[in-house]
């Protein structure tokens, strides 16, 4: 074992603030609701987060008008078990949706078989794991509210997390997988959207817009690649950056329509990424320290809760992570958060105040086993306000090295601070980290 590893094993765990007031269970005039959830996007990516070339007007303006946390994170940095936490409110380790996959048999040359009946009844046995936790849109459907799924969707159809309608139908013997028909929404408009919200205005709404944006494919229009071929320093680099405007003009449309059809001053919009993405210079694939890293590149996500009229816009300075916005919503509406949320209401200052650190963990893209995460785990990592530590799961880990960084200074994580020197902050922030696992020690 590594000897800072063995070194670091032997710790031990040992007022609400201009917050409109939350709404009567019982009141007819429910706000709609909105999750506005990018794919694949850094957490400067935009130019409100101080992108030097990328422009997204309409996401600026949204962040003006909201609660804006520029420190947002997202529990884990792979799409199926961050999206997951999303609609749920509960860490992977809670609803076991660690991983993209499950387990699959290999060929003579290690592939994966895909098509394998056991690989075949391990994604329906993650579903029906996954359809055991409570969801927003099965909590919201109880107080008349009607639901809509677009766009990114890893488990089933889109009935299986609750929803009423959607676009997705989660069949793999039609291509069914992470989104299929759903994927479509945004690059080709946002009728579907329209459509849903139209057929029926005497219920409020709940929107899943997840779109297929910025995620692979790269293939922006003509027009946004042009405007960034010359600043880029590469061509799959501009088409990133155009893909990135992409989604911003697809989230001006959806909230042009709110304004047009004077629904913004009843709708509450939350928005956040499902895991972050650097691109490689010379190709449309992802970087090291990004996507399914512990790195900031992967993790870190601006978040904003918006509702014109009944949320003041501030920037606010706590930590924000994706296990909060279901006990928001909850909290908003005056609707019991289930017991088995760890998240915070976003808009009580008191409550944010006094949570210090934050969490989560990095998982194997492909499960060693559906029903226990830990064997699927190989990264724990925490943050306070200033400093970040990664430690790697003894069990799977190849150096054991683990990682500490100070995030004021150096928010790109290029130099380790972990040393004899830096024992008692390494220590603390540890035994938060088995603290919040519910672990004595590593192992």
């Amino acid at each position: 074992m590594h000897p800072k590893l063995s070194v670091l094993l032997t710790v031990l765990a040992v007022g609400l603030l201009a917050v409109p007031r939350p709404l009567s269970a019982q009141a007819t005039d429910r706000p709609n609701v909105i999750f506005i959830i990018s794919d694949d996007q850094a957490w400067g990516d935009y130019s409100f987060m101080g992108h030097p070339h990328i422009r997204t007007p309409h996401l600026d303006r949204l962040s003006r008008q909201s609660r804006l946390f520029r420190n947002g994170y997202v529990t884990t940095s792979l799409c199926s078990p961050s999206l997951a936490t999303i609609i749920s409110g509960l860490y992977p380790s809670q609803h076991l949706v660690t991983g993209n996959e499950p387990p699959a048999p290999v060929d003579e040359n290690g592939r994966p078989l895909r098509s394998h009946p056991d690989f075949l009844n391990g994604r329906t046995t993650m579903d029906e794991i996954f359809r055991e936790s409570p969801t927003l849109p099965k909590i919201l459907r109880r107080y008349g509210y009607r639901s809509f799924q677009t766009g990114k969707w890893w488990h089933g159809s889109y009935e299986l997390p609750g929803f009423d309608d959607g676009m997705t139908h989660g069949d793999p013997a039609r291509g069914g997988r992470h989104g299929d028909e759903g994927l479509t929404i945004g690059r080709t408009g946002l009728q579907p959207i329209y459509d849903f919200i139209e057929k029926d205005k005497n219920k409020p709404f709940f929107l899943w817009y997840a779109p297929f944006l910025p995620h692979t494919p790269h293939t922006p229009p003509r027009r946004l690649l042009e405007k960034y071929a010359d600043s880029a320093p590469s061509l799959p680099v501009a088409k990133y950056w155009a893909m990135c405007e992409w989604f911003d003009e697809t989230c001006g449309e959806l909230l042009k329509y709110l304004d047009d059809n004077s629904l913004r001053e009843n709708t509450l919009v939350l928005y956040v990424t499902d895991n972050g993405w650097i691109n490689q210079l010379d190709a449309s694939r992802y970087a090291p320290k990004s996507k399914r890293s512990p790195y900031d590149g992967g993790l870190r996500t601006p978040i904003m809760v918006h509702w014109k009229g009944r949320i003041p816009p501030t920037e606010v300075p706590h930590l924000a992570s994706s296990i909060d916005l279901v006990p928001t919503v909850l909290e908003m509406l005056d609707i019991p958060v289930p017991a088995r949320l760890q998240g915070l209401n976003l808009l009580d200052d008191q409550a944010l105040s006094g949570r210090t650190t934050i969490h989560g963990a990095i998982y194997l893209h492909d499960a060693n086993d559906i029903h226990v995460p830990v064997r699927n785990l190989t990264h724990w990592w925490a943050r306070n306000d200033q400093w970040k530590i990664i430690i790697p799961n003894p069990a799977t880990s190849t150096d054991g090295t683990v990682e500490l960084y100070n995030l004021h200074t150096d928010p790109h994580e290029t130099r380790n601070l972990f040393s004899a020197e830096t024992m008692p902050l390494v220590s603390q922030l540890t035994a938060s980290t088995l603290q919040w696992w519910g672990l004595t020690h590593l192992h």
